[in-house]
This record gives C-alpha cells, sequence and structure tokens, in this order.
C-alpha cells in the first residue's frame, strides 16, 4: 500500500467507548466513480501516494486504514437546531472513519490530530427517516465552499474525497431524482457542543467529565494542569469560535445553519448546506430558505455564537462551579472584536497599528461597504484594497474606480493610507493583475452544477478550484499566513 512517511494514524476517539458512539458499517454502493480528490491535504496527512483504487478503497468502499480505528463510529451528540432543542440527532448520514496527525507545511513538524469524517455514507442508528445518503450537487457545494474559505483564511474543515455512488435520490429541494455521492472531509475534531449536550440532557455527569478530560489532553494539552478543567475548556473553546466568527464575518460568509451541533470545540467550521457568500453588505442576508425569521443571519451570527457557547457553558455547570464558566463568556465579546480586527486587517493585507488605529481602520472599511450599496460587492472590496495603499492605483484604475473616488471612500482611503502594507510582494501575483476576484456568488455555483448535471462535464468546476487556489496561495491567510489573528 502507497503511504508516506508523514501517514501518523492515531485513533483516539475510540477509546471513549460506546457511551459516545456506535460501530456501523458503510453502505454497499453500486458505484464508485472517483469525482475529486484533495492531494494538498492528502499530503498532509501522508496519504498522498495512494493509487486511485486505493483511494476509492478506503473513501468509497471504507476499507480501514492501516493501524487506525478498526470500524466506522456514528457519533451520538443532541443540539438546537433554530434554537429548538433536539434529544433525537446522532451522526444520521455520517460517521467518523480514522484520526490522524497533521504534517505542518512551514516546519515539516507533526502537528494537530484531524479526523476523516464522512457524510452521505449511509444509515446509522441515528438516520431516523433519512435514507444517509448526500447528493452529488450537495458534495460539489461542500467542496467549493470549504476552498473558498480557506482562501479567505477561515479555519476550515478541508472537502478530502468525492465519489458518486450511482443511486437516484428524492429531495423536495432538488431537481428528483438526482446523483447521489460519499463525501469525506478532514477537520480539526468532531467534537460537538451537542456532544456535552446529550450527556448533561442525561445527567451523564461522570461522562462530561470524562469528555472534558478527553478534549483537554486531545486538544488543549497546554490546558492539562489546570485545576479548573471544565472552566479552561470553555475559556479555550470562548477564544476559538471567536476567531472562527471573526474569520467569517470577514469573508462574508453565511452559514446558515449555525445549530449547536454544528459547532465544535476547536473553533473550525464545517458541515456546509445551505451556505452563501454576500453579494454585497447586507446584515439581514440569509442563507437556508427555510430561515424565516432570519435567526442565522449574517449580521446575527455573532449573537448567535455567543448564544450557542452559553448552552455549552450550561452542560459545564454539572462539573464545575459557575464563577469561571461566566468568566470564561465574558471574554467573548472583547475576544471577538479584537479577532474581527485581526481578520480585517489581514483581509486588507496591512499591518496593525496598535488599537485605536486599527479600530478606527475597521469602521471605516464598514462605512465604506455600506456606503457602496448595491453598487459595491464585499469579495471585490477587499480584492481592490488588499495591500492597502500599494494598491491604490490598481483599486483607482479597475472596474470599481468611479466609486472609489466619491465623499464616501475619501476617510477610508485616508485612513487606509497610514498602515504599512504586509508582504506586499504578494501583490506580484497574477491573481492581483486580473480585474476581478475569485467569488462565490449561488448563480455561479449553480452554472458550474449546469454542466455536471447536463452532460457530466467537470472541468468548469476543476477550472475554479484551481483559480480559487491559485487565490489562496496569493492571499497567504491561512495558519500560516495570517499574521494579525487574536490570540
Amino acid at each position: 500500500m502507497s503511504l508516506s512517511p508523514a501517514y501518523r494514524p492515531d485513533p483516539r476517539f475510540q477509546a471513549l467507548g460506546r457511551d459516545f458512539a456506535d460501530p456501523v458499517e458503510a453502505a454497499d454502493f453500486p458505484e464508485t466513480i472517483l469525482r475529486f480528490r484533495n492531494d494538498r491535504a492528502a499530503a498532509s496527512v501522508g496519504l498522498e501516494a495512494l493509487s486511485d483504487a486505493e483511494w476509492i478503497g478506503h473513501f468509497g468502499r471504507f476499507a480501514p486504514l492501516p493501524d487506525n480505528q478498526p470500524i466506522p463510529l456514528a457519533m451520538r451528540y443532541h443540539g438546537h437546531q433554530f434554537r429548538v432543542y433536539n434529544p433525537d440527532l446522532g451522526d444520521g448520514r455520517g460517521f467518523l472513519f480514522a484520526q490522524l496527525r497533521e504534517q505542518e507545511s512551514s516546519s515539516g513538524k507533526i502537528g494537530r490530530l484531524l479526523d476523516l469524517a464522512t457524510k452521505g455514507s449511509g444509515q446509522t442508528p441515528w438516520s431516523r427517516a433519512g435514507d444517509g445518503r448526500l447528493t452529488l450537487k450537495g458534495g460539489m457545494r461542500e467542496i467549493l465552499a470549504a476552498s473558498q474559505l480557506e482562501a479567505l483564511g477561515v479555519p476550515t474543515s478541508r472537502a478530502f474525497s468525492l465519489v458518486e455512488t450511482g443511486e437516484a435520490l428524492t429531495r423536495g429541494d432538488e431537481p428528483s431524482p438526482t446523483r447521489s455521492a460519499v463525501l469525506t472531509r478532514l477537520s480539526h475534531s468532531h467534537i460537538r457542543f451537542g456532544t456535552f449536550q446529550r450527556l448533561a440532557y442525561f445527567d451523564q455527569r461522570d461522562l462530561i467529565t470524562q469528555l472534558v478530560d478527553h478534549v483537554v489532553e486531545t486538544y488543549y494539552p497546554h490546558l492539562a494542569d489546570v485545576a479548573d478543567r471544565p472552566a479552561a475548556l470553555l475559556e479555550a473553546t470562548v477564544a476559538a469560535s471567536a476567531g472562527l466568527l471573526a474569520r467569517w464575518m470577514s469573508a462574508g460568509f453565511v452559514h446558515g445553519v449555525l445549530n449547536t451541533d454544528n459547532m465544535v470545540v476547536t473553533g473550525e467550521s464545517f458541515d456546509y448546506g445551505p451556505w452563501r457568500f454576500l453579494p454585497r453588505n447586507d446584515p439581514n442576508f440569509v442563507a437556508a430558505y427555510f430561515d424565516h425569521q432570519g435567526l442565522y443571519s449574517f449580521g446575527r451570527q455573532p449573537e448567535t455564537v455567543f448564544w450557542n457557547l452559553q448552552q455549552l457553558a450550561a452542560c459545564l455547570t454539572l462539573v464545575t462551579d459557575q464563577a469561571g464558566l461566566l468568566a470564561a463568556l465574558n471574554d467573548f465579546s472583547g475576544g471577538y472584536r479584537l479577532a474581527l480586527r485581526g481578520a480585517i486587517l489581514d483581509r486588507l493585507a496591512v499591518r496593525s497599528r496598535g488599537d485605536d488605529a486599527d479600530v478606527e481602520l475597521v469602521n471605516a472599511a464598514f462605512r465604506a461597504l455600506a456606503e457602496g450599496g448595491d453598487a459595491l460587492r464585499w469579495e471585490p472590496f477587499f480584492f481592490d484594497w488588499f495591500g492597502g495603499e500599494a494598491s491604490e492605483g490598481r483599486a483607482l484604475a479597475g472596474p470599481r474606480a468611479g466609486l472609489y473616488g466619491t465623499e464616501a471612500f475619501l476617510d477610508f482611503r485616508r485612513r487606509l493610507a497610514a498602515f504599512e502594507p504586509d508582504r506586499p510582494d504578494r501583490l506580484a501575483d497574477p491573481v492581483f493583475q486580473r480585474p476581478e476576484p475569485e467569488e462565490l456568488i449561488i448563480d455561479e455555483v449553480e452554472a458550474l452544477w449546469a454542466p455536471i448535471a447536463e452532460r457530466d462535464d467537470w472541468a468548469p468546476l476543476y477550472a475554479k478550484l484551481d483559480r480559487i487556489e491559485a487565490a489562496r496561495v496569493a492571499y497567504g491567510l491561512g495558519r500560516d499566513g495570517a499574521k494579525n489573528a487574536a490570540p
């Protein structure tokens, strides 16, 4: 079997036992057609040398990886869905397949523990009335969302594999019958806020303590010697969630279903269903057609993330005093503001000048986006001004030059000019010689799906992914590249 020396299996979740997950088998699919493999992500965990046949064996038929988890595990959890508690959740069409260590690209050191988990792999004890399947279009949409978010510096799961499975599915929100697929994602933990909620629901305090210990020792080992582990874990999760939220907001991203089962303790974004990127600045913009009250609109995401953290804190009150938990929650607002400042400075590719100047620039950027109204799309604004003053000539010669010359943008331009560009050499990249950035507005997603649906033509999708990858490299906003992230 073709494994590189970077392959480091480390299956830890299974040690928690049957109280946390159920052993399951993948569906026996009639076909396994490889449609997407993420070789860059695979290289980070030592799997890039797999042949296509080996790849399909592991990510279409789910033969266990060597020295890894011997059987898939459908994880148990509950959650609030649109703030209504649902005790009937759990992995209903997916499972945890393997865990392995990441090799950090910048240093070559062995780093984070990552999960390989599925979506659309068949029925489990938690499927309820569902068929446990994923539409091919849904898998394509997740690949696009994860790729664009990574390019924009958002801590995100990565779409690892997409295999078409040869079944005809009936769905209420897609023309049916539609094609089926199984997606595998690479993610930094699948331990959800809802994992704790389930244990609290059954008043299983010993298991909450066991889970806290597992999360601290696995994902936050620097907290292992802290006396109050539950409060320390909440503090770390608050900080990670605030950082994630800030990156969503700077990317103009609307997750769509910010339920407590869709947030994890490591603060990484995952599970992309009815997501959207903002066409333009609009706090009331929603992603899910069924979000009739706008609960998860763009502008309400900060409120929602904090509410979800409060639900996690409520679970932890069963195993520790409230004082430390309240202190951790009280850090959210300041942590989010600091993280948002850093995220906007990164998107503008300028170096911090200190608290007051940074805040004034960020506020000016949001005022400019608001003043631009329907004439200014979200993503082009940050593309045009990437590099600060070093990009002024480019911005004032581009397609939005007339807008940027108006009175509404003078304050923003004046403040931006006082900031030193961060790594201005990036502007020499061919990406910045183009008039427009890589956006991912929903109309383009539909346009990419049409040739697949009509004539099985994947070339436009692959070309789009190549352009997104080129933008990711040019921006340098990922874990190794961002300079202004909150601690």
